[in-house]
């Protein structure tokens, strides 16, 4: 422990302060002081927690998956640490800590529930093992900074490695699905996975079956609308040797079927069916994922805390640090989960709807081929306007050619509204390429913005955009409507 670990809250409070008071919302750079003066902060503050650390990582769906598994925890009674703005390095999770720690660096929490970045992921894990760690998807994503999936991949298996407890896995995508191998398994810790009914497969293509068929369409010199690709993907051909695999792995929750903000899953043979909330068909497969791994919470905190429900008095469990509110968790039934996960709301920017002046504005964060075909795919343009904003800073990846693996021909006959952002040129280029019309390009992101959502008043509207570009046009809409503060200002 450093000699001035006392001081750290006190320091780390006042820097977050002024951070705040000079950007107008949370930064890492708070996280990044105290990782200077004080590195075991982190791991010694989140050793606090009676039911410990849950990783989330993966490329598509970190933040949404980490919302709704905090998000369910805490309807099923528990007090959860998280990172809610996605700030998904080691300094953003620290900084986040700051927010909640007393000056005596006590967590009042039961668990964390932790969304990391990839390649962060392993920087955390080399501090703090976590309990859980639920691995999502690998897809290319920033070239620029992991390189090809398979190098992503490895990044993951720091995790997964690392972990003291249980991995869920998705079962899908097959080199997740083997990152079971470096669980150590020997040592008690267990390998859970979620999964797909085969009829949903090809609503949910990996990396790999995307790259076939685009490649496929390409040499047979067929125009490629994503919308049709992902529905048809799989369609009238043989059994992949992957999906072959996937269906031999038991999945602890299965996705069986998807509609209109409804869902069915396969739990202990039995099918559970929900509404939910959440946007886009994609977060009902990362609905599967969060249950799945609160159902391994669940079940640690039955073995944990149910053999001092008799006959143990109240003294006797504050003296053991197990409050009432675990032993109640611990009694969570599946349907109380499934009911936990119908209430989650959408991430901010992730599905996030916004009024303007009586049109919903939709923030849709698009950051690598897989992604933004299945946002096209999910969210129909006819009755809408539409707008793209795509920024190329470091957050948002430099290489921006992943555009040219996207089809946008859904968009033909509705064109675009508005497209902006730094790369804004780059992206009108893209789409006159599959013959979008383009009604303004304005690399003024602000006034773009501005622009778009203050005509047509009243008509629904999607905006596309970068990570980085999601935050400016977010703050751009906190001048003209009510924006909820996801701790990243307005």
């Amino acid at each position: 422990m450093a000699w001035n670990s006392f001081a750290t809250p006190l320091i780390g409070k006042a820097v977050r302060a002024a951070s705040r008071l000079a950007h107008g919302g949370g930064s890492a750079f708070p996280g990044k002081i105290v990782e200077r003066i004080d590195p075991q902060f982190l791991a010694r503050t989140l050793q606090q927690l009676p039911l410990g650390v849950v990783l989330v990582s993966g490329t598509n769906g970190k933040t949404t998956t980490t919302r709704m598994v905090a998000s369910m925890l805490e309807s099923l009674g528990l007090k959860v640490f998280t990172n809610p703005t996605g700030s998904n390095f080691t300094r953003g999770v620290v900084s986040s800590l700051l927010a909640e720690v007393s000056l005596g660096g006590k967590l009042d929490a039961d668990i964390a529930v932790l969304e990391l970045d990839e390649a962060y992921a392993v920087h955390f894990v080399k501090q703090v093992q976590p309990d859980y760690c639920l691995l999502l998807n690998v897809m290319r994503d920033q070239l620029d900074r992991f390189g090809e999936i398979d190098n992503t991949a490895r990044l993951l298996s720091k995790a997964a490695e690392a972990t003291t407890g249980t991995v869920v896995l998705n079962r899908e995508d097959p080199r997740i699905a083997r990152l079971a191998d470096v669980a150590h398994t020997e040592d008690g810790v267990e390998v859970r996975y979620f999964g797909l009914d085969g009829s949903l497969r090809s609503f949910f293509p990996s990396d790999d079956d995307m790259r076939t068929t685009v490649d496929t369409a390409s040499s047979a010199n067929i125009e490629i609308d994503d919308a049709a690709v992902i529905a048809k993907t799989g369609e009238n051909a043989e059994k992949s040797e992957d999906a072959a695999i996937a269906e031999q792995l038991p999945a602890d929750v299965t996705l069986l079927a998807v509609g209109d903000h409804r869902a069915s899953f396969g739990i202990d043979g039995e099918t559970y069916e929900t509404g939910v909330r959440l946007e886009g068909v994609y977060n009902l497969y990362n609905a599967a994922a969060a249950l799945a791994v609160v159902r391994a919470v669940v079940a640690d905190a039955q073995a944990m805390f149910l053999p001092f429900e008799q006959n143990v008095t109240d003294e006797l469990l504050r003296q053991v640090g197990i409050s009432q509110r675990m032993i109640d968790f611990a009694h969570s039934t599946t349907q109380a989960m499934i009911d936990a996960a119908a209430e989650v709301t959408p991430a901010f920017g992730r599905g996030e709807v916004i009024d303007v002046n009586g049109s919903p504005v939709e923030l849709l964060l698009v950051k690598n081929p897989m992604g933004f075909r299945l946002s096209l795919a999910s969210f129909t343009p006819e009755g809408c306007d539409t707008m793209i904003a795509i920024n190329d800073e470091y957050a948002d990846g430099r290489d921006m050619s992943w555009l040219w693996d996207v089809g946008f021909s859904s968009l033909r006959d509705t064109g675009v509204a508005m497209v902006s952002g730094v790369r804004a040129w780059d992206m009108a280029l893209r789409l006159e390429y599959d013959q979008v019309p383009v009604n303004s390009v304005n690399t003024e992101l602000e006034e773009a913005v501005s622009t778009f959502v203050n005509a047509n008043p009243g008509t629904p509207k999607h905006i596309y955009c970068t990570y980085t570009a999601m935050l400016k046009t977010r703050a751009a809409l906190g001048k003209i409507a009510e924006v909820a503060d996801a701790g990243v200002g307005k």
